[in-house]
């Protein structure tokens, strides 16, 4: 299942408890053409809403936050050096880090598709 949050972040939650993490298309349409990300470490822990990764579009920089604490197992490698993945496939290639969640009781303040959906016509 897939997770938004307010700050336009999705999640994907894998049986095995880690979660893919990255911006949605709506966040990627805002920054316009993505130019540079910094990823966190793998071992990196974070708590929900602290920030995880920084992007930086031809319009500004902006702060990605973790939709859920946990603990960075990975990071999408070929962001570095190809960062329009960002805007070519924000909820697929485009992916930032996944996390192995510490607390799945979180994902109760995250919103679902149809959550996300209505929030965004009501600040369209």
């Amino acid at each position: 299942m897939t997770y938004y949050t307010k700050e336009h972040e999705w999640l994907e939650l894998a049986a095995d408890g880690v979660a893919t993490v990255g911006i949605t298309d709506y966040a990627q349409k805002q920054l316009g053409d993505v130019v540079f990300v910094e990823l966190p470490a793998i071992g990196k822990t974070v708590a929900q809403a602290a920030e995880i990764a920084v992007v930086e579009s031809v319009k500004a920089a902006s702060e990605v936050y973790a939709p859920v604490s946990g603990t960075v197992v990975a990071a999408n490698e070929d962001l570095p050096a190809n960062p329009g993945l960002v805007n070519q496939a924000p909820q697929g290639a485009g992916w930032f880090v996944k996390l192995r969640l510490s607390d799945q009781g979180e994902l109760a303040k995250l919103l679902d598709e149809a959550g996300y959906q209505a929030y965004l016509a009501s600040i369209s």
